[in-house]
């Protein structure tokens, strides 16, 4: 009997922005359970147990989905309910994992890092993730997806400065 060993894919997504402080942005991304402010197609996200701004805290996000292409129901919510492991507000760092959800993810974690950029009034922000292979999705679409979000984040956050 041949054995399988499944495989993590892992990611990361670096976007530099210019004119916002790490000291500015950090802020928004601690803000764990409004991250659908930033969030592309996300409508809403809100507490649902623990204490805000501490490990534990379990956030649940959705977004309506327009299906009339497939289907005589036009609209599916998709969810999911997500873990902060750890908030470091001096390194600005948080960490959380996806703890239930309707899209397949077996297995999601990343890591959101909100960095200086030396020498100039900017800052990185790198999202890392480590997820099990999401059924029906490619590793290239996942780290495309987090790519794209993560350059509407903070697009959209920049912007909320002036």
């Amino acid at each position: 009997m041949a054995t399988v060993t499944k495989h993590k894919w892992e990611g990361k997504s670096v976007v530099e922005l210019t004119g916002a402080t790490a000291d500015q942005i950090w802020p928004l991304f601690a803000d764990f359970c409004n991250v659908h402010k930033w969030y592309p197609q996300l409508d809403t996200c809100y507490h649902v147990e623990g204490v805000q701004g501490r490990p534990g805290l379990i956030r649940y996000c959705a977004s309506t989905t327009d299906t009339s292409f497939k289907s005589s129901d036009n609209t599916t919510i998709k969810w999911v309910k997500e873990r902060l492991l750890t908030i470091d507000p001096i390194k600005r760092c948080l960490s959380y994992e996806v703890v239930d959800n309707n899209m397949g993810l077996l297995s999601y974690m990343a890591t959101n890092k909100v960095l200086p950029v030396q020498g100039r009034n900017g800052c990185k922000i790198e999202w890392s993730f480590v997820a099990d292979p999401v059924p029906g999705m490619s590793f290239q679409d996942l780290a495309s997806y987090t790519e794209s979000s993560l350059r509407f984040m903070a697009r959209k956050m920049k912007e909320s400065l002036r």
